[in-house]
């Protein structure tokens, strides 16, 4: 529950300080002195998008900061421990700041993390209930979320929800495989006459680089030849050539080893290079014999590259090796054209199993919900009656259709005011404070079922007054027993006069301008607040005597 919330330079807020019980608490105030901005602080401190015009004028940063006791509500530890946030239960400290530069922060407990983490923080803490909010009692959407609730139905969803995606994967897999195997066949005859080409090139993989080098050798052929003859020359000329030279110094060193120690390594260094040489000049001279030059077959190469390089050109690609993949890409598309009818019924087959699934989670879940529809139809009757509508009817109708991503079933809530007329969609047929009504009694339900610390009702009694309003207030205080907090902000004082504690929001004309302040009220603030909300600025003695009375009621 909400402990302390602390506000500074917030739009009309200078600095707010105010401490916050449990049980059923009422806020007052004439319109326009601050009770929307008090809201719109708890607001930013659920997640709600910051606007930098909120901050005080003349103020470089505004702060609101809420302290919540949470040690009585179960499943707290593992949202902590998820975001990796120290918890503390008994004094969890969420806080926004805004600056005048245009930044916004949030923090849990000082640590900072972001609006989601702060959002989904706030969904599990507050639940603020404004007037636009009974518009939602004509949404599908709304009307479903709330059978689930009271269905308890999170685990038959969770199986649910599973199966459709895998299913909606599988169709969609399935729908792009229909339109690949339509678009190939449109293209099959030119990709079979692609294949056919790239298949008859006879394509090896290196082949360009070596046909491109035997060119160059043969174009060359002359000046090769005659570099290797004189290469041949200089070693192996007789009397002149290296290698003869060689064999005459090394048989000079020879010759005087054994008067000469020191003529036996180079005699032996000679001999190596000797040996080497003599073996380049046989592998020269045998490379000399192999050069020939063949018009014919330099003609034939140079129509091989052409060829190569002319399909090269035609595929926008490089070198041979990336001409193989492409015909073997072919291949295998026109493979998977052959087979794609036999291919495309098993996928075919996998999404009907698939659906089947699917339709037998989602039947599950919808038995699931209409047992929860049938609990919400006896607790709405007999809300309804003590909320004045005794000969209201509520029904829940829930009929089974096609897959969707919340299940097989279009939920509807009907409503009648009377026995004579005919179950309508309860937005179609409700007046304004019968809405109020049915989505206060759909509150109190529902908030049975979640056990949400907080909850704050902004006005929820538009359209109503008297008696009625006195029984709103009564079922607003039994959803405040037990520990749950309950704030409803009002202009009726039968519900003022319900609360277990009362707060007033007023407006201050100082010299720095208009400023809101807000106050718990003693038992004698209370009376005269009340009895100014039944008689008007002019407080007179009946209308006190009439405070009194309301708030006997309560005692």
């Amino acid at each position: 529950m909400l402990k302390q919330l602390y506000i500074r330079n917030f739009t009309l807020i200078d600095e707010l300080d105010m401490e916050f019980h449990s049980g059923f608490s009422v806020v007052t105030g004439e319109t326009g002195a601050g009770k929307s901005i008090i809201l719109g602080a708890i607001n930013l401190l659920l997640g709600q998008r910051a606007d930098m015009k909120s901050i005080s004028a003349g103020a470089d940063k505004c702060v609101v900061e809420a302290h919540f006791d949470l040690s009585r509500y179960e499943g707290m530890e593992q949202f902590f421990e998820e975001n990796e946030l120290e918890p503390d239960m008994s004094d969890t400290i969420i806080r926004r700041e805004l600056t005048a530069s245009g930044k916004s922060r949030a923090f849990v407990n000082d640590v900072p993390v972001g609006l989601t983490v702060l959002k989904e923080l706030g969904d599990r803490l507050i639940d603020v209930h404004s007037q636009h909010q009974n518009l939602l009692l004509g949404k599908h959407d709304f009307q479903l979320g709330v059978v689930d609730v009271i269905a308890s139905s999170q685990q038959e969803q969770a199986d649910y929800r599973q199966a459709y995606e895998e299913w909606k994967q599988a169709q969609q897999a399935l729908d792009t495989l229909k339109e690949q195997i339509a678009q190939s066949r449109q293209n099959q005859d030119f990709m079979q006459f692609q294949h056919d080409e790239l298949t008859a090139a006879k394509l090896t993989d290196g082949e360009q680089e070596e046909l491109e080098a035997r060119s160059d050798t043969m174009e060359h052929a002359e000046d090769i030849k005659h570099s290797l003859y004189e290469a041949d020359n200089a070693l192996s000329a007789e009397g002149s050539g290296i290698v003869t030279q060689l064999r005459t110094a090394t048989q000079a060193l020879r010759s005087i080893e054994r008067v000469y120690p020191d003529a036996v390594e180079l005699a032996e260094r000679l001999n190596t290079a000797y040996v080497e040489l003599k073996d380049v000049a046989q592998e020269i001279g045998t490379k000399m014999d192999n050069v020939d030059f063949d018009p014919a077959e330099l003609d034939s190469i140079n129509a091989r590259l052409d060829r190569l390089y002319d399909l090269e050109k035609k595929y926008r690609v490089q070198t041979v090796g990336e001409l193989i993949a492409i015909r073997d890409e072919l291949e295998s598309k026109l493979s998977a054209i052959e087979g794609g009818d036999e291919f495309l019924a098993e996928k075919e087959q996998e999404v009907e199993q698939l659906l089947a699934v699917c339709r037998e989670k989602g039947s599950v879940l919808t038995k699931k919900r209409q047992v929860g529809a049938r609990e919400i139809v006896l607790s709405m009757g007999q809300r309804l009656v003590a909320l004045g509508m005794p000969h209201a009817r509520f029904e829940v109708s829930v009929t089974a259709g096609e897959p969707s991503a919340s299940g097989l079933d279009r939920v509807a809530f009907l409503f009648s005011a009377n026995t004579s007329s005919a179950l309508q969609p309860v937005s179609q047929v409700a007046s304004g404070g019968e809405i109020a009504r049915v989505m206060l009694a759909l509150k109190a339900m529902v908030s049975g079922a979640v056990k949400l610390p907080t909850i704050i009702f902004d006005e929820i009694d538009t359209g109503v007054s008297g008696k009625i309003a006195e029984q709103m207030a009564q079922m607003m205080a039994e959803m405040g027993d037990g520990g749950r907090q309950v704030i409803s902000i009002t202009h009726l004082p039968q519900i003022a006069a319900q609360g277990s504690t009362h707060y007033k929001v007023y407006k201050e004309e100082t010299p720095q301008g208009t400023i809101s302040h807000m106050q718990m009220l003693s038992l004698e603030e209370r009376i005269g607040e009340i009895a100014q909300m039944l008689s008007g600025s002019d407080v007179t003695s009946a209308a006190i005597e009439n405070a009194k009375q309301l708030l006997r009621i309560q005692k």
